[in-house]
């Protein structure tokens, strides 16, 4: 049978283009998302059968444990996990409401150290295992107007590496992705032209060269605990 990949927040941007080049290689993909129509119509459009959509708020503990506990029942044991689901509410400090702050750390970091813990015990059964989390170059650098978003991804690259240490014996392997602009609805209401300048490749990445990243990550047997950086030099402007 093939590898059972679950990709949370794969109903759109990077998470969707994942699970399309992840289904595209002959895995079946479990799309995790909030809205429940969302997720199928993702599955609907993903190569070949066998593919399943859940509905899951990854902040919720008991939604998570419950998702997952109905992917292992129902698809089987889990060789990958990409978490890619995120927010954003972006402000600076002074004008970021508290439930502001809780709603980004909770998805963007309690969200992927749920949706591990949960995965971890079917993964424990599936020889060559791998996790890759979705981070940020604003996790790396920091960002004026996006402290809570930058804290949430900074605490997810602490987290990558920690569980990495935690499950190497194990021969599960958990890394970062750190994406720059990248087209999907979370940069659409940047101004594209004036960011790209400040970009050595001078442009805005596509959810498919972040997506054939994380496969990269998926597939190299050596690495573990690392953050792979996608963002067209940005870092070398910052």
């Amino acid at each position: 049978m093939s590898r059972l990949a679950v990709v949370c927040g794969g109903s759109r941007g990077i998470g969707e283009a994942v699970a399309r080049l992840l289904a595209e290689r002959g895995c079946r993909v479990a799309v995790v998302s909030r809205n429940q129509e969302a997720a199928e119509a993702a599955v609907a459009s993903l190569h070949g059968a066998d593919h399943r959509a859940f509905s899951c708020d990854v902040s919720k503990e008991e939604q998570v444990q419950e998702t997952f506990e109905t992917i292992q029942k129902t698809c089987g044991d889990m060789a990958y996990l990409v978490n890619a689901a995120g927010i954003n509410r972006d402000a600076l400090l002074l004008r970021t409401k508290p439930e502001d702050m809780v709603a980004v750390l909770h998805t963007n970091l309690l969200g992927p150290m749920l949706t591990c813990r949960a995965a971890l015990r079917s993964m424990l059964r599936t020889p060559g295992a791998a996790i890759v989390n979705i981070g940020s170059v604003v996790g790396l650098k920091g960002n004026s107007g996006q402290c809570a978003y930058g804290a949430s991804k900074a605490g997810l690259e602490g987290f990558t590496r920690s569980l990495a240490k935690e499950v190497a014996s194990r021969n599960i392997r958990v890394n970062l992705l750190a994406p720059g602009f990248i087209h999907t609805d979370m940069t659409a209401g940047l101004q594209e032209e004036a960011r790209a300048r400040a970009i050595p490749l001078g442009r805005f990445g596509t959810p498919e060269e972040a997506a054939t990243a994380v496969l990269f990550l998926l597939d190299s047997s050596y690495v573990t605990g690392q953050v792979l950086v996608v963002d067209g030099g940005l870092q070398l402007a910052m």
